[in-house]
């Protein structure tokens, strides 16, 4: 519960005090604001990974990119916490349909070993029952979490942009 509530503490203040960075706007940014083009270029790998996992319907390979206590939240669906819940949601997804989604980042903010992710994502899903395709587009959030010196999934929400 600590955890949690940690979390939820360097969120809000990422959310305060990181949109003038989010927004361009580089005056007197606080030191926890300011970070290393290479933690969002990690993010950004951790990303690309999920995606590619997603299109390859690889359990394994997404459940690799999230920490040990995630939370994932998919709408009309109930919350999955923990890796094994985790996993058996994507084994039920990848069983039900076939993605080929993009994201695109709209915002990253770190503030130490914890960052937020918004985006969005576009694309196509297949049902694998009949091979009818249509379009997926979803707005995400992702909580990240750097553990091991590796940047994880700590929450994951989205829902459909329509």
């Amino acid at each position: 519960m600590k955890k949690s509530s940690l979390i939820a503490a360097t969120l809000l203040l990422s959310l305060t005090t990181g949109f003038s960075h989010a927004n361009g706007r580089s005056d007197k940014l606080p030191a926890a604001v300011t970070v290393a083009d290479n933690d969002k270029a990690a993010i950004e790998k951790v990303i690309t990974a999920y995606r590619d996992a997603l299109k390859e319907a690889n359990v394994s390979k997404v459940v690799a990119l999230y920490t040990k206590d995630a939370v994932l939240m998919p709408p009309a669906a109930p919350t999955a916490v923990g890796q094994q819940q985790v996993k058996a949601t994507y084994e039920y997804v990848f069983n039900a349909i076939k993605l080929d989604i993009n994201f695109t980042i709209d915002d990253i903010v770190v503030n130490g070993n914890n960052a937020f992710v918004r985006s969005t994502s576009k694309g196509t899903a297949t049902v694998n029952a009949n091979g009818q395709t249509g379009p997926e587009e979803n707005r995400e959030l992702f909580v990240f979490q750097k553990v091991g010196g590796q940047w994880k999934i700590a929450r994951y929400m989205y829902n459909k942009t329509k």
